[in-house]
This record gives C-alpha cells, sequence and structure tokens, in this order.
C-alpha cells in the first residue's frame, strides 16, 4: 500500500474541529483507494496560543521542520500533504509535496502577512473550492490546483435527519473563539433576541476558559469539542445555521448544515460563493440580526433543496472520487 504523510500541526489533530475531521475522512478515503494516510506533526508547541508575538504558527513550523522529517523519513515516505503555509519548504527534501490549506493570505485573517512569503514557493496546490482556486492563480502565480471539497458523512447525515425534532426558534453557529470568528455578534444578537435559543459550539476544550471573558445571556448554550454524531444530532434540532466569519477555506459546518436541510445565513463575501442553494442568504453585520429572524420566520422548518445541492456538491461521496482521480495522476511521481 502506497504511504502517503499529512503533516499538520499537532493542536489540529488534537481538537475536534475542521482539520482533524478532515484527517479522518482522508485516511478512510484512502484506505479504499489502497493508499495509507500517515500522520505526522510535530512533538513540541511553540505556544499554546494561537497568536503570541514572536511564537506564530508559521515560525513554530520551521524549528520544527527536524522532527517532520525524521517522521517522513523514517517511514519511507515519498509523497506528502501538507495543510500549512509554514511547511512549505517541504518541497526541497520531499519532491512531491501538495500544499492542501487550511488557511489563507487573506487580510480577514490574522497573521496573513507572515503565510505571504511561503505561499510565494508553493507550486502545486489542492483547494476546497473554486474561489481558491482563482485566488492561488491571482494572487501567488500557481496554476497546479485540483479542485476536491472536504466531503461531509452520508451515513451521519442521512442517520439524524428528522425534520420533527427542529425547534423553530433554535439557532446554531459553530466556530473558535478568535476575532475573525465573531463570536461577539453571536452573543449580542442573542442578548437582542431573548426569544430564541442559540447554540454556540467551540471545536476545543482550551475555549472554555477564553468563554469566560464574555458576558454570556441566558438564552445562549455553549459547547465544546463535539463528536461528528453530536454535531449533526444539535444540526438537525436547529432550524436556522448562521456562519458570521470574515473569511473561510471551506466553512465545513456550512455544507453539513446545508447537508441537514437547514435555513442557512452566511457571510457576502466571495469565499462563500459555493454555499449558494435555494434558501441561503448571504448579508453582513449590518443586516445579520434581521436576516437571521427573517430565516427562524419563515414558513418552512426545512430545505430538502439546501440538502440535495449539498449532497450533489460536497458528499463524501465527491470527496471520495476527488481523490481517487488526483492519486491516480499524482502518486505516479
Amino acid at each position: 500500500m502506497t504511504k502517503v504523510g499529512l503533516v499538520m500541526r499537532k493542536i489540529q489533530f488534537a481538537e475536534a474541529q475542521g482539520p482533524r475531521v478532515f484527517a479522518e475522512r482522508l485516511r478512510e478515503i484512502g484506505k479504499e483507494l489502497g493508499v495509507e494516510i500517515v500522520f505526522i506533526s510535530p512533538e513540541r508547541h511553540v505556544s499554546g496560543h494561537d497568536w503570541l508575538p514572536g511564537y506564530e504558527h508559521e515560525k513554530g513550523d520551521l524549528v520544527n521542520y527536524d522532527i517532520v522529517l525524521d517522521q517522513i523519513y523514517s517511514q519511507n515516505i515519498e509523497h506528502v500533504i501538507y495543510t500549512v503555509s509554514g511547511f512549505t519548504y517541504l518541497k526541497m527534501f520531499i519532491k512531491n509535496s501538495v500544499l492542501f490549506p487550511h488557511s489563507f493570505p487573506d487580510p480577514a485573517l490574522t497573521g496573513y502577512e507572515m503565510m505571504k512569503p511561503f505561499y510565494s514557493i508553493v507550486d502545486k496546490a489542492i483547494v476546497q473550492t473554486e474561489f481558491l482556486k482563482r485566488q492561488m492563480a491571482l494572487q501567488f502565480g500557481v496554476t497546479d490546483v485540483t479542485v476536491i471539497p472536504i466531503g461531509f458523512s452520508e451515513h451521519l447525515a442521512s442517520r439524524f435527519l428528522s425534520p420533527d425534532d427542529i425547534v423553530d426558534n433554535r439557532i446554531l453557529w459553530i466556530g473558535r473563539d478568535e476575532e475573525n470568528r465573531r463570536p461577539d455578534l453571536v452573543i449580542e444578537y442573542a442578548r437582542q433576541n431573548p426569544d430564541k435559543e442559540v447554540y454556540m459550539v467551540f471545536g476545543g476544550l482550551r475555549y472554555k476558559e477564553s468563554m469566560k471573558k464574555y458576558a454570556i445571556p441566558d438564552n445562549v448554550t455553549l459547547k465544546f469539542a463535539l463528536s461528528q454524531e453530536e454535531v449533526f444530532k444539535l444540526m438537525n434540532s436547529a432550524k436556522v445555521y448562521w456562519s458570521c466569519s470574515k473569511f473561510d477555506t471551506f466553512a465545513m459546518p456550512l455544507t453539513e448544515a446545508l447537508a441537514m436541510g437547514k435555513i442557512v445565513v452566511k457571510p457576502e463575501h466571495p469565499c462563500y460563493d459555493h454555499i449558494s442553494a435555494a434558501h441561503s442568504f448571504a448579508g453582513n453585520e449590518k443586516n445579520w440580526f434581521e436576516l437571521v429572524n427573517m430565516a427562524a420566520a419563515l414558513p418552512r422548518k426545512w430545505s430538502p433543496q439546501n440538502r440535495e445541492y449539498a449532497f450533489d456538491m460536497f458528499s463524501e461521496r465527491v470527496m471520495r472520487e476527488g481523490y481517487r482521480k488526483f492519486f491516480e495522476s499524482w502518486l505516479q511521481g
């Protein structure tokens, strides 16, 4: 069985959110395709925090190259997928290296200036959306780019679909306690709309501590580090899924929300253009509260159209076919 190394930060493997879910899904798809996905990450942290001056992630990646290369060489791995720009220099050591970014040097994201030099030497990438493919070409001249979405679990989307269990006034938000995710907006919305049940789900247990800085209204329920099963069960019970992030490379919870037939409120930034089903409504900080209330007031409880769109565009089946074609050509090198 051919080995492919998947290089991510240790914290990405540790937390119950996008990168870890992607890693597990890719490993399962790899097994079906005769490819062994080997998880590789530094064994040491530069910082337990996101962005302390002098300890930014990309700097931490650079000082961990020895550990990462030792793991790659010890397993005779010749093909590597890396998910963070700080490991771009792997191409100097491993000819067949491809970037699959969980972040992107966009001004909306913390540390984007530090990412730019790394992106300038990328020559091959897999991205999740056509928007990112265009940006890779426009901003960095990278044209060898394959689009493969992170597929949601069709099994879970079928197992937990139960429209009768939808709570009409329940609003769901999934994210991190980071400025670009705007949890402050969600808390303020809940404060102004005490008739709504607002659920906020965070991918890591570390956010339990950081969320203590907010005055949380009584109608907000906080959840941390839920399993995929727990996410889909909770997703089913909500009528509206709301994302108010400034930028996303893919926004996996949005595609899962579509798959569960949620009424979706999303940002109007073009990075969310792939979320374009019948009952997905784009807005901004000036009108989001009204949009969320309008979505909650819709006479329909759920959207079969959103669900059908998600299954056609973002299912695990679509992801599997994308990697089958990609591995077929890439692993020959």
